[in-house]
């Protein structure tokens, strides 16, 4: 499984991101696991990335949390949770995205 956590330079919310990622990956017995950041500085490499906000989690080169019709951009991003808006995904949803991603292919 190929993690990367993509942000815009200072990002505010890149620490939690990582940290959510860092329990979740935990939490489902995948320890060893780690990602690459990846600091998006140009609008073309958003568009080449898919990046539509920071921070951005790909899994195996897949945005699981993509909405239709959003458009790659620097900028921060909001998700859309069970509790409302946020500056990071659900952490349930997170969860499930990672696990159904390392029953298709091993960690790294």
């Amino acid at each position: 499984m190929d993690i990367e956590l993509l942000v815009v330079p200072n990002c505010p919310n890149e620490k939690p991101a990582a940290e959510q990622l860092r329990q979740t990956l935990d939490d489902i017995g995948l320890h060893d696991t780690a990602w690459d950041t990846r600091v998006i500085v140009e609008q073309a490499e958003a568009e080449q990335a898919g990046f539509t906000g920071s921070p951005t989690i790909h899994i195996d080169g897949q945005d699981p949390f993509a909405e239709p019709g959003r458009s790659p951009g620097l900028a921060c991003r909001v998700y859309r949770t069970p509790h409302g808006l946020a500056g990071v995904p659900d952490l349930g949803e997170l969860r499930q995205a990672l696990a159904a991603a390392s029953v298709d292919g091993p960690t790294r």
